[in-house]
């Protein structure tokens, strides 16, 4: 029996097994409230004591780890924040599989059927934050790794299979330190030589090939503070501000349309002003979140937005950078690409698109650091930071099949 059928029969043999270990792991993770946002929104999250706290998943990882006796490197910026990478093969053929789910998750909000930190199990799906974004997907991964434990196959990839479990995807702090790919990759802890992340959705019909590069801007409205009896003896930052908001609301970029990714984007995401009704306000600043696609630069954007800003008499602005992004594309014939179309067509009868997409994923930093690295998983991304979040069972069980699957294709 070769190693395909190996695989193929240990799945069909243990499929309640592995089922019930990919809902156990995915419940454990979920009730950790690993809320990752920005400094300044931490005081709404008084269970938070710094930003992510993803050591509360990383712990359940490492023992998982243990008990199964893979051996696993952490990696940590900062203390709570962890990088675990579970490590199966013997690491001699010299290609190096990676798979990284993310354990912080984006807040609740509002709308919710059930306690978003407990998972119900329900028709086959799992609901709760992070069952889909992205907790499910690592619990399926790691089941990936305890079947080729199990199996004793991990001693017959002549690679490796690197299962990670990592920090800091959701939010980026305004001094735009990464606690996760990026602190990886910039530091060179990790050597990669093809990487699939599970982390788009698209229910494993769709391969994420491109991604739109990300910048975000704060724009500040400096006026003069007065008395809101004596209105003209200061000047109003919101109304300056808003003369500026009409400007940007018809801002057009310079750009070449791409073939998956389209045309870039902007959004005025948030807007602050104001002390109190009877206070001119001195400042007024906003956020701006614009996508951008191939040929696009940080400095285009910038000389559009000024060329709005010439355009409100009298008015006085900073502009600050608070992040960005290179957009990115690897070509659709690229051998890991055909090798999942294969995969997925022998196991599921799919055979998988490739797409590009508008957010980014850990692709984006590997991609920039010379791996080849595509996104591709189990799930629907219109679950993704809504209420009511789930993912199918079925798929997960699916996936970890495939990783499998995978690894011997690229790390065998």
């Amino acid at each position: 029996m070769d190693l395909r059928e190996r695989i193929t029969e240990y799945f069909d043999q243990h499929e309640d097994e592995i089922k019930n270990l990919i809902v156990q792991l995915t419940t454990s993770f979920v009730e950790e409230r690993t809320v990752n946002v920005v400094s300044e929104k931490l005081g709404d999250h008084p269970y938070l004591k710094i930003r992510g706290e993803e050591y509360r998943v990383g712990d359940k990882v490492k023992k998982f780890f243990q008990e199964l006796d893979i051996p696993f490197d952490e990696y940590s910026r900062m203390e709570g924040r962890p990088n675990i990478i579970g490590k199966l093969g013997q690491d001699k053929s010299g290609e190096r599989l990676f798979m990284p789910g993310h354990m912080d998750v984006v807040p609740a909000g509002e709308g919710w059927d059930t306690d978003p930190y407990q998972v119900v199990e329900k028709d086959g799906l799992l609901y709760g934050r992070g069952t889909s974004d992205n907790k499910g997907q690592l619990a399926s991964i790691l089941a990936s790794a305890y079947v080729l434990k199990k199996t004793g196959l991990d001693r017959e990839l002549r690679g490796q299979l690197q299962i990670a479990a990592l920090s800091d995807e959701e939010a980026m702090d305004e001094d735009q330190i990464d606690y996760g790919i990026g602190y990886l990759v910039e530091e060179n802890l990790i050597n990669p030589t093809v990487s699939v992340v599970p982390d788009i959705g698209e229910d494993m019909k769709k391969i994420d090939i491109a991604e739109k590069g990300r910048m975000v801007v704060k724009i500040t409205a400096i006026g003069r503070q007065a008395h809101g009896a004596n209105p003209d003896a200061g000047i109003n930052a919101i109304y300056m501000m808003n003369k500026l908001v009409s400007q940007i609301e018809t801002l057009k970029l310079e750009h070449t349309v791409h073939p998956l990714l389209g045309s870039p984007t902007v959004n005025l995401g948030e807007i602050h002003g104001g002390a109190a009704p009877n206070i001119v306000p001195g400042t007024c600043f906003i956020y701006l979140d614009f996508r951008i696609v191939p040929g696009m630069t940080r400095e285009g954007v910038l000389d559009a937005l000024q060329v709005c800003i010439d355009q409100v008499p009298d008015g006085d602005f900073q502009i600050k950078v608070i992040s960005a992004k290179s957009p990115h594309a690897i070509e659709p014939d690229n051998p890991v690409v055909k090798i999942i179309q294969e995969e997925a067509q022998a196991a599921l009868g799919i055979t998988p698109a490739t797409f590009g997409i508008g957010g980014g994923t850990y692709a984006k930093e590997l991609v920039m650091h010379g791996v080849t690295a595509v996104g591709w998983g189990p799930g629907d991304g219109s679950t993704f930071h809504v209420a009511n979040e789930y993912v199918e069972i079925q798929q997960l069980f699916d996936f970890a099949r495939l990783t499998c699957l995978l690894a011997l294709r690229l790390a065998g």
